[in-house]
Order: structure tokens, then sequence, then C-alpha cells
């Protein structure tokens, strides 16, 4: 009979994305862990097999925070413009979380058409609220997806590495002019 574990499944991920959260995603290493849990590194695996098991179950938690934040965006008016600005605020409030999951080297090198259904489970979602929301085919939506997705991301981006810093009010103008833009584009046909 294996030994009784000394912490739940959901203490050991809640103490790894508390280290993902304060020192990076580097920094969760079975050593790190046990520290956090005021123990060594061995109650850790009588409830995983390995550290791979661990960061797989950190990532799919780290994965339901950010599709909170994505569900909230889809309940605003318009839902795509939320989501948009959701995608920023999660950047901004869980930064190493955003880097977990937006930011790491990638082992496919997909092409611009493949890298969001790659990275977010919640494509189709979005995709949809854009498809009913903007009245467009959904090639066009897939087009105006991947377009905000890049803007989106380099403004999540830019203000989690301190490059640049926006208020809301900025965020949302910019984020309104290049949707209205290219949304005028794609209904010309001409993006």
């Amino acid at each position: 009979m294996p030994p009784k574990s000394k912490f739940t499944k959901e203490q050991i991920v809640e103490a790894a994305l508390d280290i993902i959260r304060e020192k990076g995603a580097d920094c969760l290493t079975s050593r790190a862990l046990g520290r956090k849990l005021g123990s060594s590194s061995c109650p850790i695996f009588t409830v995983f097999n390995n550290m791979k098991e661990v960061k797989k179950s950190t990532i799919e938690k780290a994965k339901l925070i950010y599709k909170e934040y994505v569900d909230k965006g889809l309940t605003e008016v318009p839902a795509f413009k939320g989501v948009g600005t959701q995608y920023i605020l999660f950047a901004m409030n869980e930064p190493n979380l955003f880097k977990l999951l937006f930011m790491t080297e990638q082992n496919l090198v997909s092409n611009l058409e493949g890298v969001l259904p790659m990275i977010d489970e919640n494509y189709e979602q979005i995709l949809l609220s854009i498809v009913t929301g903007y009245g467009v085919e959904r090639d066009s939506a897939e087009r105006l997806y991947r377009h905000l997705w890049i803007y989106t991301h380099g403004i999540a981006t830019l203000c989690i590495t301190n490059m640049c810093c926006f208020t809301g009010k900025d965020i949302n103008d910019m984020m309104t002019e290049v949707f209205l833009s290219l949304l005028a584009e794609v209904k010309g046909g001409r993006v």
C-alpha cells in the first residue's frame, strides 16, 4: 500500500502556482516546491510521479485562471473587445502566468493560422463572439481575431515588460481604433 500523502494535489498545485507567480516558471523545482510547502520534496512524489506532471497540472490550473478572464470578457459588450481587454488585464495582474501560457517557447513552430487554436483553448468561443457580434463569416472572423490578437499581445507584452504604461482609456481607445479599421477592411473584403 502506497504511503498516505501529506499534501493534496490541489495544495501542491497551489504552491506551484505561488512559486510561478512570485518568481517565474523557471524557479519551479521540486526543492523550491518542498520549501514552499514547509517540507522536503518527497511528499510531492506521493501524489505526482515527477515534476513534469506537477508542471502539467499547474499549467492546467493557470489555464483555468485565464479562462475566468475570458469568460468575464465574453459577458461584456462588445464581447470580443471585452476578451481583448481581459487578455491585457490577465497579463498585467498575472504577469508570470501570462508568460507561462503565452510567452513560452513552443516545441512546434506554427503558422499564423494555427497559433491561436494551439495556445488558447478558448479559441472557438472567442471566434464565435466575432461571428455573432459583428455579422462576419468565419474566415473573416479568423482574420480579425489573428490581427487583433497580435496587437493585443503586443500591448500586454509592453505592459508586463515595463516598456510602456497605458491607462485603461489608452488601451480602450487603441483597441477600438484598430478594431474598427480592421472591421471596415474585412467587410470591404480587403484584409
